[in-house]
């Protein structure tokens, strides 16, 4: 018997999304279930809320609280009340984990393909609810855009965000009966307090500097001050923009980033070794010591590796920009570095699309990966010290 392999998207997000930050989905499961009561109640009442018509035949009378248990935690719904007669979703009463896994279909559906009328109310109907009009399917999904929508155009007001990654991934999309490359440009900062955050993100058709200063020029207007150093790879059109946006800020080149490129200067069966090799700069513990074993290590690959040795030696200072900030930093700003680990989350996440429908349907997934990575960082100890970033303002 043949064995089916095949991944159905939605159950792998849900999975996933169930999985997660409780808070983030505890308010998308709360958004979609009042979304869906409300258009049920109009359904019954004949007419949307607020709206007046010839069909009418009731109307709302305000609403009444009830919690409801799910795997996300306990959700406290607000069910919308009639004039005449009573309304209860039966959905809420029975089969309550269906219900609820249905609700997270819709939401993981919603989040991997977009607006997608049809699909959603297929889902819907699982739960026993009938009469929704594609329109009021659609506005349900739009309000999970709108949460999205407002986390990506925040104002930024936990500055100074001394240190700043920036970085992109590329995404594939249909557009025009083709399919074709986006990228996705995202930065991350740590705040005043410490912590880690998600300044942005926006899709752009390529990866150039009108595109990066686009994206940097939204953040300083949504409130991004007080940057002291930028990580970034070696992109022209990045680094110009850098320069360009933030005055006064420093570059420091990924390591992770830099040794992909290095390694391309050496054969295959050397790469472990020049690898390990040009981790030690980044081991010692004072400046000088530092650009010590830089110069070193430049030395050392000279003999073999006269490409590399160059290629290196060129990168210096792109490279030890860190050393000019306090040592007890020098860990979270080179290694660890929370942009390459957030860019492992997304891909996790968008590998199992493949191809997206559309640039809404990035934006809508890898923003609610942002969302629920930003509560998650929120809520850990702080990523450094406040007498070292102080330190480091200074």
């Amino acid at each position: 018997m043949a064995v089916d392999n095949s991944v159905d998207p939605a159950a792998w997000i849900a999975e996933h999304l169930a999985a997660g930050e409780p808070d983030l989905l505890r308010q998308m499961v709360k958004t979609m279930a009042e979304a869906l009561m409300s258009a049920e109640a109009d359904s019954l009442c004949g007419a949307e809320y607020g709206r007046r018509s010839n069909e009418r035949v009731n109307s709302r009378n305000g609403y009444r609280a009830r919690e409801w248990d799910t795997r996300a935690g306990t959700v406290e719904l607000a069910i919308p009340k009639l004039r005449t007669g009573s309304y209860f979703p039966e959905w809420l009463l029975e089969r309550r984990r269906r219900a609820e896994q249905a609700l997270v279909s819709v939401i993981a559906t919603s989040y991997l393909l977009g607006v997608s009328t049809r699909r959603v109310d297929k889902l819907v109907e699982q739960m026993g609810i009938t009469g929704i009009s594609k329109s009021q399917v659609s506005e349900m999904s739009k309000i999970l855009d709108a949460q999205v929508e407002a986390f990506r155009t925040r104002p930024l007001e936990a500055g100074p965000y001394t240190f700043v990654w920036i970085d992109a991934l590329t995404q594939k999309v249909r557009e025009g009966g083709r399919t074709v490359n986006v990228h996705v440009l995202a930065a991350t900062g740590v705040n005043a307090d410490g912590h880690r955050e998600i300044l942005g993100m926006q899709v752009t058709s390529a990866e150039d500097g009108a595109g990066w200063v686009a994206f940097l020029r939204d953040l300083v207007a949504r409130g991004l001050s007080g940057v002291q150093l930028v990580v970034s790879d070696a992109h022209r059109g990045l680094t110009e923009a850098i320069a360009a946006t933030l005055p006064g800020a420093a570059w420091q080149r990924c390591r992770t980033h830099y040794l992909r490129n290095l390694l391309t200067k050496v054969p295959k069966s050397a790469q472990p070794w020049v690898a390990t090799l040009v981790r030690t700069i980044f081991d010692q513990p004072a400046e000088d010591q530092v650009r010590a074993q830089h110069a070193r290590v430049v030395e050392a690959l000279e003999a073999k590796h006269p490409a590399a040795a160059e290629h290196l030696d060129t990168a210096r200072e792109d490279l030890l920009a860190f050393t000019a900030f306090p040592r007890q930093l020098w860990r979270q700003i080179w290694s660890n570095n929370p942009q390459e680990r957030l860019n492992k989350e997304i891909r996790r996440r968008t590998d199992v699309v493949g191809i997206f429908p559309d640039r809404n349907a990035i934006v809508r997934l890898v923003g609610a990966v942002l969302m629920e990575q930003t509560d998650e960082w929120a809520e850990t100890r702080r990523y450094m010290g406040l007498e070292f970033l102080a330190k480091a303002r200074l």
